[in-house]
């Protein structure tokens, strides 16, 4: 692999989802919160578990059939704008952000959604600014029109 050919991620981006997550299991455990244990929570919790693991799958499966690689710090060796790519930018990180508020509604762990978002602050700025900069100087234009046409998020 070309040390060059990276995007320089700050580290695997499920590492830095679980990590997270784990930071909110460990508040909950010092501070437990049980404002969403509702039925309703649970339920939404388990739906959005399960559109992150088809969300996850179906991007997967659309960048293996690209022929590029799933792991940000390999090189990219073709852009994809097709499956899920068609509607965000970062379907996997989406499906991760999906994952952890599926997690915290379904097992109660209203922290895990609190530090969900400084989580999301550290994937932006460690890990998708510097793909984007990263895809800009590798595909140029035809990258900078995807995201003009794409949401990074939804």
């Amino acid at each position: 692999m070309n040390a060059t050919d990276s995007p320089h991620v700050i580290a695997p981006p499920p590492l830095i989802f679980a990590a997270g997550f784990a930071a909110g299991l460990a508040l909950n455990w010092l501070l437990p919160i049980h404002a969403l244990s509702a039925t309703p929570f649970k339920i939404a919790g388990r739906l959005l578990a399960v559109a992150s693991g088809l969300l996850a799958i179906g991007a997967a499966w659309t960048m293996r059939r690209a022929g590029t690689h799933i792991d940000p710090r390999r090189p990219a060796t073709a852009l994809v704008t097709n499956g899920p790519f068609r509607f965000t930018r970062n379907p996997l990180y989406l499906s991760l952000t999906f994952l952890c508020l599926g997690l915290g509604l379904c097992l109660d762990i209203e922290w895990a959604l609190v530090t969900l978002v400084p989580t999301i602050v550290i994937v932006q700025r460690g890990v998708i600014c510097r793909e984007e900069t990263y895809l800009e100087a590798k595909f140029g234009n035809a990258y900078l029109e995807y995201k003009m046409r794409t949401r990074r998020w939804l």
